[in-house]
Formats: structure tokens, sequence, C-alpha cells
């Protein structure tokens, strides 16, 4: 018998069918209704053709790729050259380097400081939930480099000398001092072994070479258990001074061109984030400088936090916002018993309610964006002082959960590598962890509620032009008003928190979202009767019209 002939159908087994076209070659900001909506609500509409410009940027297949790529070939610590001198320097993927690259051209890492107008955290804000769709490992150094410029700003002679180079859009990678660098990048340092979320257990000493004093030079002698994006140019520590817990910036050279004395340990085999490298490090009378006043560490590096607390939020709400656009993209193309996924009653309710979770992430956190543009407003000041820690808590927390229901709706595709679904799914604990656990946030809201007696009146300034919008809402604003003059304790403090959070969310949909969404949000979310899984709303929502204002388009 001869061979079947070249080109025979014989042996095919089947034809690839009833799979969905990949998510990609889309413009992000313009297929996110709910962002677009709430920049131009805030005060950032003016960077809405920027914005529109990096969301096709980000949407491209190659961009997307970079962040497969980034995470399949994590980074690797070089302890040593072939000559057994010690080199401390991480090396990087290619595709790191281009997804930082973008990021630092659009100035995400410090544009609001640089480049001050109204707006400016708004529209940065957005430019964080776009860039966390497509790999959140990056967001690491940029957010703390955000974060720095207000705490180094407390030092005005450390301010002069690294802040135009913070500010710089261009990215260089290359180990060599700052001075010699076209833009630089900051991380941090806090966390010990024995101390975790209690900075005051830690150990690490700060001895003076001289005088001592703010802007004055120190020898850093102690370790750190996470020390945030090792490759950075410097890095802002707490270590304990004589006068108590100081803040202190850390360069990786000293003004002699030698390399610092830090020495990096490993590198943390993460859960997720595993593009982004984090590290163990020994300071073995590394030089560094004060930040502000001795003993005034915490203060000082908790203005750095309160920035990077706000990108917790943001990320999150953009990792719920991809996870919602990938289970919409495959529920509108995959058929199963004759019908669209995305036409059964029971996986329309699923979106529908994924959907109306990522809006209101993503109406917080840009309402909160609002407030870092304000800061010479009172009210603005004590509603973030509050809602702050409140948005963190809770969006993060809703993010794990939202990750594994978007993921159980693309099935066994979702599950495996070649999806990003398994990445968005890792990648969510970290900002619920990074910068303060739950209970620290809850914590931190308790004593904003305690300390600040603005928030509560901030609080009240936020929901007024919501009542009367929604009865449901008013009654939820009822039952928190008695919560909050009940002045409740630690044990009620994340019950506290959610109230506080729902209420926002809610006011703001109220206000600004379309019927369907409002109506979604005050059912499902603050009426007495609620389900506690995704899928569980009352009966009466509109579901398709939640889910057609979610969907991504594609070009």
């Amino acid at each position: 018998m001869g061979n079947a002939p070249h080109g025979s159908d014989r042996f095919v087994t089947h034809d690839v069918q009833n799979q969905p076209p990949a998510l990609a070659d889309y413009d992000l900001f313009a297929s996110d209704r709910a962002l677009g909506d709430a920049v131009a609500r805030e005060g950032g509409g003016w960077a809405g053709e920027s914005l529109g410009a990096f969301g096709r940027r980000l949407g491209r297949a190659e961009t997307i790729d970079w962040g497969f790529q980034a995470n399949r070939n994590p980074p690797v610590l070089q302890s040593f050259d072939r000559f057994g001198h010690r080199r401390d320097v991480v090396e990087f993927h290619p595709a790191w380097h281009s997804l930082m690259n973008l990021a630092v051209a659009e100035g995400v890492h410090t544009a609001p400081w640089a480049e001050p107008k109204p707006g400016a955290h708004v529209a940065r804000a957005a430019t964080v939930h776009m860039l966390c769709q497509i790999e959140a490992g990056v967001q690491c150094p940029i957010t703390m480099t955000y974060g720095v410029v207000p705490a180094l700003q407390q030092q005005p002679d450390l301010a002069r000398e690294w802040l135009p180079l913070l500010y710089s859009r261009r990215y260089d990678p290359r180990f060599r001092p700052a001075a010699e660098k076209t833009g630089v990048l900051m991380g941090m340092g806090m966390t010990e072994k024995q101390g975790g979320s209690d900075l005051r257990a830690n150990t690490s000493r700060a001895e003076p070479e001289g005088m001592g004093g703010p802007g004055r030079a120190y020898r850093l002698v102690g370790h750190k258990w996470f020390f945030s994006a090792p490759m950075c140019d410097a890095f802002l520590v707490l270590a304990q001074a004589p006068k108590g817990l100081s803040c202190f910036l850390l360069p990786r050279w000293t003004p002699d061109g030698e390399p610092n004395a830090l020495k990096l340990q490993r590198l943390k085999d993460k859960l997720g984030n595993r593009a982004n490298a984090s590290s163990e490090v020994e300071l073995e009378g590394a030089l560094a400088w004060l930040v502000g006043e001795e003993g005034r560490g915490i203060p000082t590096i908790i203005e750095m936090a309160t920035y990077t607390r706000l990108d917790c939020a943001l990320g999150s709400s953009g990792l719920m916002r991809q996870a919602v656009a990938q289970a919409i993209h495959h529920a509108r193309h995959r058929t199963a018993f004759q019908r669209k996924l995305v036409d059964q009653p029971l996986m329309t309710g699923v979106l529908a309610d994924i959907a109306l979770e990522s809006e209101a992430a993503t109406a917080l956190s840009l309402r909160l964006a609002r407030a870092f543009d304000r800061q010479d407003d009172p009210g603005e000041t004590s509603f973030r002082r509050l809602m702050t820690p409140a948005a963190k808590y809770w969006i993060c927390k809703r993010g794990i959960m939202l990750a594994g229901e978007a993921m159980e709706v693309l099935g066994g595709n979702g599950y495996v590598e070649e999806s990003i679904m398994p990445r968005l799914y890792r990648e969510m604990p970290v900002n619920s962890i990074w910068e303060g656990s739950g209970n620290v946030m809850c914590l931190d809201v308790l004593r904003a509620l305690q300390r600040t007696p603005e928030a509560a009146d901030a609080l009240r300034a936020e929901f007024a032009p919501a009542r009367g919008g929604d009865a449901r809402l008013d009654a939820f604003l009822a039952r928190l008003d008695v919560a909050l003059a009940a002045r409740p304790g630690e044990a009620q403090a994340r019950r506290l928190t959610e109230m506080i959070v729902l209420a926002v969310q809610g006011a703001l949909l109220v206000r600004f979202a379309p019927p369907a969404i409002a109506d979604g949000f005050c059912a499902s979310r603050l009426a007495d009767e609620r389900g506690a899984a995704f899928g569980a709303m009352p009966a009466g929502i509109d579901h398709a019209a939640i889910v057609e204002r979610a969907a991504p388009a594609l070009d």
C-alpha cells in the first residue's frame, strides 16, 4: 500500500472551532467606559488623548507578549562575577526593560510631581490602572518612585540632588552611580524578620558619621527581610538612630563611585509578581543620609506609604478590569449548549456581578486620586486620610475573589499558563499584603476616625449629593451613621471599613453611573439580602446592560 497523498486530510483529527480570538490589539482606555467616565468626572479629562494613545500601545499584541515573556523569564541575582568579586546585580529579561521603558516614558513614575496641574494624579491613576492589566510587576518600582517624592521633599538638600533624575522620562537600567545616569528609580526597605508590620521592632541601626542630623551621613548595619525592587538606584529605609527609628536615603553607590555596602542575599520566590524582583539584604555599614529628624522615621516614610497604598487600590482595580474583560470576551465568543455563554442567564448574572465590582472599584480609586490632587482642600485631605486605607483594604480583598470567579468563566482555558488568568489570580494577593495587610488597614481606618474628627464630616459631605437618589442607599447610609456613632472597637473594624467603602461606592454610582449599574450595585451590595458568591444577585437587575457596558471592544 502506498502512502497517503501529500496534503490529504485523511489523518486530520479536527478543526479548531468555538475558540475566542485573543484579546489583543485593542484600546484599553476607549474600551473601558467606567475608566473613561471616572477620568473625566474627577478632573483628568484633559489627558484623554494621551491616555488613549497609552491604552492603544498597551493593548498591542507585542506589548501583551512582553508581559508573558517577563513572567516566563523572571529576574536572576548575580551575586558574584566569575573572579569571585561581589556584584549584587539583578538581571532582567529584555521584555521587562521594554515595559519599564514604556512606563517611564509615559511618566507613570513621577508625572504629577514633574508636571503639576489640576487632575494630574487622576490622569496618572488611569495609567496605573491600565499598565497593571498588562504586567503588574513593573508597577512596583514605578509606584515606589512615585511615593518617594513627597517624602524626599521633606529634606530639601537631598531633594535638589535626586528629584531632577527622578523626574526624567528616560529609563536607564545601567548599574552605575546616579550622577552618570539619565534617569533613576527608587525603592524601599522597611520590613525585618522579627517585626513585619510592627516597624518599631526593627533592629537595624544607624550610626552617624560625625555630628549627624537631617541630611547628614550615617552608616547602616542590619538586615531587611523584604527589600523591594533591589535594582533601583536608591531606597528609603528605616533604622534605629540614637534618637529612635529614623528614615534614610540609601543609594546603591557611594559619592566616591563605589558600590554601597548592601549585600543582596537572595531573591524571594513569590506566589505572584514574579517578573519583579524582591530580595533580602544585609547592610554592612552602608552609607545613607537622614531624611527628616531622628526618631521621626515612621511619619516620614508613611508619607510615601500613603501614595503607594493608593497604587495598591489602583493596581487591584486594573487587574479586576482585565479579569472582567477577559471573562466577557470569552463568553461573547464561546458557544455551549447551542447558545453563546454571554446569553445564558446564569452566566450573564455572574458576568454582571463581577462587572459591577470592577466598576465600583474603578470609581472609588479614581475618586480617591482626586483627593490627592486637592491637597489644598481640608475636606479632601480628611477624605484621603480615611479612604486610602479603606479603599486598599476592600478593593484588594475583593479582587482576589473576583479573579477566581473570572478564571472559572474560561474554564480549563483560563487555568493554563498560556492564558493571562493565572497571572492575574497570582498577582491579586500582593496588593492586599503590600504596604499593610487587611487588619493594618482597618486599624488605620479606626485611627483616622478617632484622631481626625473631620474624617467623618468628609464622609457625610461625600454622601450628601447622593442622598435621596436611591432608597436602598439612604437606608444603608442610616445604618452606617449608627455604626459610626457607636465608636466600634478593633473587633468590628473590618465590618465598619467594609460599610464605609460600600457607602462611598454606592454614592458614586448612584450619582454618576448609568441606571442599570447603580440599581444593580444598590440591590446586590446595599440591600438587606445579598448573596455571598458572585452571581447570586437579586432578581430584576438588568444583567445584559451591565455586561454590555463592561465588554471590551476589539479594533
